[in-house]
């Protein structure tokens, strides 16, 4: 047999004969004290217990990186899953959103409400003192329809009802069994950090940061972003829509355009409650928005407008992008390059000085940045403000009062936008926000940018970085959340990411993520984009809206 030769991270090279498990590959690594759990082969993300048998350059997912951290989740999320069976066979365990460090989860059936979770957590910890080891199995497409039918997840039963596939990859513990759709690690003893605590009407599972593995991160509520999730929860289960394959059935039914319909009105009902808040508040001068990447700002801010003048107001929009400090003035990150996302690039006390005059009812004139030359210049258009005009700011900093110290509170209306779907894949597997926001920025950066999913991957974790110093920290301070979330969205945006999404070759460090997404979008049926409205959010990243942008 000629063998395969295998590249280590050192750049060393090995070669073996048989196939061998990616387990027994990392035993060759030079990093004895380092804990590994999983690996990129040839930057495909895969678990330990993979069998290897080609030629391949390997880099182990260790403890404390980000993918690491996905695994160590995902599998945390397994090890509760198979404890709850345990514990309560005959309820039905349904995981919810992420909450900080930790994700909110609920019980379904008949006496729910009585559950003890000390003794699902007791549960939980025998496993991992027990090590025991889980095992991924292919099985045939008929088999695990049969198994998932008879394991009380009818939502896992529905979802595989609309895949194709002849064999079915399923994870097995102890003897629990259960999809997940991306790699685990092949033993639960390292899940020596966790914890269950009752919140509402569930409780949530609490794991460690990134930062920090061997600590549970102190508990930070967030009640204004429960309460936005809860209601449209509800809202997906009183239309029988709160899961992919709820929505596939949907569409397979031809139900899509009065779907679409009702998700609209749902959303500019909610921002039309939102502007009445601001007309109810009296003396609001300036509204601020913030939200991380994607979370549709701009035509949130549009959308708004429309909705103020309906109340009788005439609002102008003001971008913090005219209020970059220059290029040269620029603050540097720790990579030497300039921070264009720290509160420090955004010239405070022009904007601080311009928004005093305009209250005052004086005139101002208004800046404009050039971002090819990186420089401030004017045009000459000016702004002064009547007895109904309003200001929309939007900008990342929006939340952060920071930025507009010299105006009193009592003037400002702060909004926080989330993309916060409330669908689910599955009963245990969830749907993060950031996967959505991540692909509505991917088919925007190829529909108007000219960048690759490639590039627009190998930026996120900076982006992500950002929101986490410059955003979420404020977001309970906000007047108001806003969910820019549309259910059927992905579906749309499937049409598009996917040819993005499988440009990225194995050999591209952002294919292992790409290769993700793939497998993430597979589990939808596509909606055709020309059901969206002209007027919707999820305009700004397909294209097509009724809406200009500058």
């Amino acid at each position: 047999m000629q063998g395969f030769e295998i590249t280590f991270p050192d750049g060393s090279k090995k070669k073996f004969v048989e196939p061998l498990s990616a387990r027994a590959v990392w035993a060759y690594c030079k990093e004895p004290e380092a804990v590994a759990f999983g690996m990129k082969v040839n930057n495909e993300l895969v678990s330990l217990n993979k069998k290897i048998d080609v030629r391949a350059t390997i880099q182990p997912v260790l403890k404390g990186t980000y993918d690491g951290s996905n695994i160590y989740r995902r599998t945390l999320c397994f090890l509760l899953a198979a404890a709850a069976r345990k514990i309560y066979p005959d309820l039905r365990l349904l995981v919810g959103h992420s909450f900080g460090y930790s994700y909110y989860y609920t019980f379904e059936g008949a006496h729910a409400a009585q559950i003890d979770l000390a003794l699902i957590e007791q549960k939980m910890h025998e496993m991992v003192n027990d090590d025991l080891p889980i095992h991924t199995q292919a099985v045939a497409y008929a088999e695990a329809l049969e198994l998932f039918a008879n394991t009380n997840q009818p939502d896992a039963y529905r979802l595989l009802s609309y895949n194709s596939k002849p064999k079915i990859t399923i994870n097995i513990l102890d003897d629990y069994y259960d999809l997940f759709f991306q790699p685990l690690m092949d033993r639960v003893g390292y899940l020596k950090v966790f914890g269950l605590m009752k919140y509402e009407d569930g409780f949530l599972l609490r794991f460690p940061a990134t930062a920090d593995t061997d600590t549970l991160p102190e508990f930070t509520d967030i009640p204004h972003l429960f309460t936005v999730y809860k209601e449209y929860k509800t809202w997906g289960k009183l239309i029988g829509v709160s899961s992919v394959g709820q929505l596939n059935e949907m569409i397979e039914n031809r139900k899509t355009k009065d779907y679409i319909e009702v998700s609209e009105t749902l959303q500019n009902n909610k921002l039309a409650h939102i502007a009445e808040q601001i007309k109810n508040k009296g003396n609001v001068k300036v509204i601020l928005i913030a939200g991380p990447s994607s979370s549709g700002k701009t035509t949130t801010a549009k959308k708004l407008s429309m909705q103020l003048r309906v109340q009788g107001y005439e609002p102008y929009v003001i971008s913090l992008d005219d209020y970059y400090v220059g290029r040269d003035k620029t603050p540097r990150g720790a990579d030497g390059k300039p921070d264009f996302e720290c509160l420090e690039s955004i010239d405070v006390p022009l904007l601080n000085e311009l928004l005093l005059k305009l209250f005052a009812g004086e005139e101002a004139e208004l800046p404009s940045y050039n971002f090819k030359t990186g420089e401030r210049f004017y045009t000459g258009k000016k702004l002064r403000l009547n007895s109904r005009s309003i200001l929309i700011l939007e900008g990342i900093h929006g939340l952060n009062d920071n930025l507009t110290p010299q105006i009193d509170p009592s003037l400002k209306f702060k909004i926080y936008l989330s993309a916060l779907t409330q669908l689910t894949l599955d009963d245990h597997n969830r749907i993060p926000t950031s996967d959505n926001r991540l692909l509505r920025r991917i088919v925007r950066d190829a529909q108007f940018r000219g960048s690759s999913a490639s590039v627009t991957i190998g930026m996120w974790a900076d982006v992500r970085a950002g929101e986490a110093k410059h955003i979420f920290p404020y977001q309970n301070t906000a007047d108001a959340i806003f969910n820019t979330a549309l259910d059927y969205e992905l579906s749309v945006l499937k049409i598009y990411a996917e040819p993005l999404l499988r440009a990225v070759k194995p050999t591209d460090p952002a294919y292992s993520e790409a290769s993700r997404l793939l497998i993430f979008l597979n589990n939808f049926l596509s909606v055709s984009p020309s059901f969206v409205h002209g007027q919707s959010i999820l305009r700004e990243f397909i294209g097509d809206s009724a809406f200009s942008y500058r």
